[in-house]
């Protein structure tokens, strides 16, 4: 008589459980952080280029002047000179340089996709990153920030934020690089756009708070107190005080 045997099945991805517990976890301390902070999806596209190397209050400034001047829109922003534009987004820092890639941005956006983003939520997610990589150059994060918060694509913003609290939970090795965090996130998550974008806030707000307690007890160090008990952040003994993200509407679709 044959005995009943049980058939091995895929181990378990133990890594994607942890993601998750660390996801809930965060999500309970700083609550909901309706990233990103804009009114429409190329609003998004622009603040993602605007914030590149600069505290967002400053890309933010940069975003209410065009907003101001009705130019959030990608046919009015092409029509101003380099000039006019850099002008313009001077709070956002580095602004000529930013000017370009806004302007190279948005006459893509024009020349491919008709100024609307239906098609980028439409297009081969592999082969349209590679192409706003090497034609628009912007840079990875800024990228993935485009597609994943204007588009709606499931791709992950593993930015230096996400890379060190990952690094600090045990995830990710000190000092990995953009790329190998973003595939690590990518290979072990649901593949789920409102949870790479609702993650991606989380682990920024969680980033920056241990920043700032990283600072307070350097300082309290340099004037010979002693430092507190926690070092590293622990979401799960914490309490619920919301986190510092960028709170706002969610972007429309059209």
């Amino acid at each position: 008589m044959l005995r009943w045997r049980r058939i091995p099945g895929p181990p378990e991805d133990l890594t994607k459980a942890r993601l998750l517990r660390l996801y809930v976890t965060l999500a309970g301390r700083f609550g909901p952080q309706r990233w990103w902070p804009a009114r429409t999806p190329y609003e998004v596209a622009v603040g993602a280029i605007l914030t590149q190397h600069t505290a967002w209050t400053s890309a933010a400034r940069a975003v209410a002047a065009l907003r101001a001047r009705r130019l959030l829109r990608p046919e009015r922003l092409a029509a101003l000179s380099e000039g006019e534009l850099a002008e313009l987004i001077r709070a956002a820092g580095t602004y000529r340089l930013k000017a370009r890639r806004l302007q190279t941005f948005t006459r893509w956006l024009l020349e491919r996709f008709g100024g609307r983003f239906g098609g980028m939520r439409r297009a081969p997610l592999l082969a349209l990153r590679r192409e706003m990589l090497a034609i628009v150059a912007l840079a990875p994060e800024t990228v993935d920030a485009i597609l994943l918060y204007a588009a709606g694509r499931p791709v992950f913003v593993a930015d230096a934020y996400a890379r060190r609290l990952l690094a600090i939970h045990g995830f990710l090795l000190d000092g990995a690089g953009y790329e190998e965090a973003r595939a690590f996130l990518e290979a072990h998550l649901p593949s789920d756009p409102a949870l790479f974008n609702e993650f991606h806030a989380l682990l920024v707000a969680a980033g920056k708070e241990h920043s700032r307690t990283a600072a307070r007890q350097s300082a309290r160090q340099r004037r010979g107190s002693p430092p507190t008990a926690r070092a590293r952040p622990s979401p799960s003994s914490a309490s619920g005080r919301r986190g510092v993200g960028a709170p706002a509407r969610r972007a429309r679709r059209r």
